[in-house]
């Protein structure tokens, strides 16, 4: 599949056989690393990472997997460029796009990473917006495939914060790629209805089910539990309200108990605040898939990297 030249800005861009294809490729990478093998794939390409936000996982996935394939990996933070700053973001694009062959953007705005992608002319990856998380969805879909051995007909429900960038992503990809997707949320909190019906055409063509809930009794039948923090970056301020109004929607024994499954497993996309929207006792007790969730950021992006900017 010809992925070349391609951004990754938000999964709405990408088709489900081509969602399919990165998570394939992601696992075949990943078993060449655990073999001691390593690609030269991207050999002779320089790769910006513009972070707005700091990063544990995003900025060390796209710099060992850059390294991995033989690219050079160059980390530009917010102190280090002028974007939307002393110059546009236009401009910073135009010139970044002139000296190096792909670019990360890890910020707030999606108008940004969308406007690097339009006038720099190379490759642009949204490594996280307020918005969207779409390398966060490969590494989750990686990991229920390891699990679970396909990803169509799971059931996947996300609790906490309905309308954050990972609920956003995560209902886009799951209608995509024909999981059943809950958002176990208050009322006050549901992604906007804009998106919603979106979703629900991809689920009409992938013939899965989209449901918003405000009741833990949707957890029934769940084949995964996904949660996030409560509070995303920049919005701080807002962390007591938050706490009262999701307290409810805690991941914890009682809400696993509601699934009515032994095999159900958690899912956390990190850092985690537990006690919060996880207990700690739930997260070390799914502790093994959580931090293979994280370490599939790396294969997962690499995939992007290789797929899209790659000597294939």
């Amino acid at each position: 599949m010809n992925l070349k030249g391609r951004s990754f800005l938000t999964l709405k861009d990408y088709t489900p056989e081509e969602i399919a294809y990165l998570i394939d490729l992601a696992a075949e990478l990943k078993e060449k690393k655990k073999q001691g093998i390593t690609g030269n794939h991207l050999k002779g390409k320089n790769i910006a990472l513009i972070f707005e936000k700091p990063s544990t996982r995003t900025r060390s996935a796209f710099t060992v997997g850059c390294v991995d394939e033989g690219g050079h990996p160059e980390y530009l933070g917010k102190e280090d460029i002028q974007l939307g700053h002393k110059e546009s973001v236009e401009d910073t694009a135009r010139v970044l796009g002139r000296m190096y062959d792909g670019i990360e953007f890890r910020g707030f705005t999606q108008e940004t990473v969308e406007k690097l992608a339009k006038y720099s002319g190379v490759p642009v990856w949204n490594g996280l917006t307020d918005t969207y998380h779409p390398t966060q969805i490969l590494a989750d879909f990686l990991t229920l495939k390891e699990h679970f051995g396909k990803l169509k007909g799971l059931k996947l429900v996300y609790a906490g914060d309905g309308r954050n960038n990972m609920a956003n992503s995560l209902m886009i990809g799951s209608s995509k790629m024909g999981i059943d997707f809950t958002i176990l949320a208050p009322k006050a909190l549901w992604p906007g209805q804009k998106l919603v019906d979106l979703c629900q055409t991809y689920a009409k063509v992938s013939k899965s089910r989209i449901t918003l809930a405000d009741s833990p009794d949707a957890a029934e039948g769940a084949d995964a539990i996904y949660t996030d923090v409560w509070c995303s970056m920049g919005e701080e301020e807002k962390a007591a309200e938050r706490i009262k109004l999701l307290k409810p929607y805690q991941v914890n024994h009682q809400l696993l108990a509601r699934t009515n499954k032994e095999d159900t497993i958690v899912l956390h996309c990190l850092p985690a605040v537990k006690g919060n929207e996880i207990t700690e006792e739930v997260f070390e007790r799914f502790s093994d898939v959580i931090f293979d969730q994280a370490e599939n950021r790396m294969h997962t992006i690499k995939a992007v990297m290789v797929a899209t900017l790659g000597n294939m």
